[in-house]
């Protein structure tokens, strides 16, 4: 082997070298970034029994929520009651929650609004069975340093919850709280998923918005809804901004230990 070779050979050893250190590093760089997680994301699906296309979606954010139980992800599922008039009545369905929907529709400049969808943050929307920009959003929520901080302390007692709160920020934000069902079944009888049995998880069962004050402390009651169990229901708060709709804090109470 003449040395034309041999210095071809060093050269190409060299440049694998730098290659291999590089990814090494850039492998490290993602682990460190990943690992980190200060944010959050709230996912908020607008669904529907009465949409035939909205069981994915309802299994999708199921499945979110079963492989990421350690992550800040908030999961809402809000049935909304347009569909109401197709032939199925949806029990967890509510005007609020349509409401909820097309102010988002406003806030995102879309024409319209439709089920499954999903809002992430307040900020990234898209149909809500697209796995791909659903783990996406997660990502990004995730990695993204939280714009403030909010603490609830919370407590059931003779069919009303006292809900005490704390805010880091508070300028042009609401709070917006929502009593959650984490799971249950529905046999539909009509409809477009007639004859199905559907599995929900994360069902919003009421909902409370309250402008937070100067201070950023507040206390709110609230009736607890019909069918409640400390065992099977979490309250969940986000801090939401009344210009844009970003979602800025969120924080949740579970219930398991309230007698």
């Amino acid at each position: 082997m003449n040395k034309f070779n041999l210095f071809m050979i060093a050269g190409c050893l060299a440049i694998l070298f730098v290659i291999v250190t590089a990814f090494v590093n850039y492998q490290d760089d993602n682990v460190v970034k990943k690992s980190k997680n200060k944010g959050f994301a709230v996912i908020e699906l607008f669904t529907s029994e009465g949409c035939s296309s909205c069981p994915p979606a309802d299994d999708l954010v199921a499945k979110i929520q079963q492989e990421n139980k350690d992550k800040q992800i908030y999961i809402l599922a809000f049935h909304v009651d347009y569909w109401d008039r197709q032939g199925w009545k949806d029990v967890f369905s509510d005007a609020s929650y349509t409401k909820r929907q097309r102010q988002y529709a406003g806030s995102l400049n879309l024409a319209t609004i439709y089920t499954p969808q999903i809002v992430v943050n307040g900020k990234t929307e898209f149909v809500g069975s697209d796995e791909r920009a659903l783990l996406n959003a997660i990502s990004g929520g995730l990695n993204k340093e939280p714009a403030g901080t909010l603490t609830l302390e919370a407590k059931a007692e003779n069919n009303q919850l006292s809900v005490n709160y704390q805010a880091a920020v508070t300028k042009h934000s609401d709070l917006v709280l929502a009593m959650v069902q984490k799971s249950a079944q529905s046999k539909v009888k009509a409809g477009e998923n007639s004859g199905a049995t559907l599995s929900h998880v994360q069902i919003v069962r009421k909902m409370v918005i309250q402008a937070i004050g100067a201070d950023g402390k507040g206390k709110i009651n609230m009736t607890l809804p019909l069918g409640f169990n400390a065992a099977g229901w979490e309250l969940i708060g986000i801090v939401q901004s009344k210009t844009d709709g970003a979602i800025l804090a969120a924080a949740k109470n579970d219930f398991q230990s309230v007698q």
